[in-house]
């Protein structure tokens, strides 16, 4: 988690902050109270976004510790403009990107669901569970060359999916013109 978002994260704080030092260190702070919330047993069902709930807390603390302490609570601010480029977060969380991503993956868990048994069992423990064809093998009771088998089924059935999804998703081609005898 921490290398996955953690520079994400930090620009989201030196934004807010103006302050890169200020923000790494609440960039900790949220990461710590995270893993010792997961620690104490609460469920995370999506550390990213406790991860910027706990940070938008801090910063709120942060700035009223400042104005206590008789601080200037407001951003510093810089006569340079900023480029909203450089505090993006990854086009991956764009609305569109995540649309497709899940329709994508609703897409596969369709194929996966309409496998047979036999081969959803196969695909399941080597691509979701991590085993090897022989782990899966023994596991099952099968041959390594059944897995080998159902795995190219199931995987044959997967990329042909998405070929068609991404073919759906192209351009159509033009019709080629055709040419008239004079």
């Amino acid at each position: 988690m921490f290398e996955r978002y953690y520079r994400e994260l930090l620009g989201f704080l030196s934004l807010r902050l103006r302050d890169r030092d200020t923000a790494a260190d609440l960039a900790q702070e949220s990461y710590a109270r995270v893993y010792a919330s997961e620690r104490a047993g609460t469920p995370v069902r999506d550390p990213r976004a406790l991860l910027y709930a706990t940070a938008r807390n801090l910063v709120i603390d942060h700035h009223r510790r400042s104005q206590v302490r008789g601080g200037n609570a407001e951003p510093a601010t810089d006569d340079a403009p900023l480029d909203p480029d450089e505090h993006a977060g990854p086009s991956a969380h764009e609305p569109d990107n995540v649309l497709e991503t899940r329709q994508r993956f609703e897409a596969l868990a369709a194929i996966v669901d309409s496998l047979p048994p036999r081969c959803r069992e196969v695909f399941l423990l080597v691509r979701i569970d991590g085993l090897s064809y022989a782990e899966a093998a023994a596991q099952m009771g099968i041959a390594v060359k059944t897995v080998e088998m159902q795995m190219k089924i199931a995987m044959d059935a997967c990329w042909e999916r998405m070929e068609r999804l991404d073919s759906r998703d192209a351009p159509a081609p033009r019709p080629a013109r055709r040419s008239r005898a004079r």
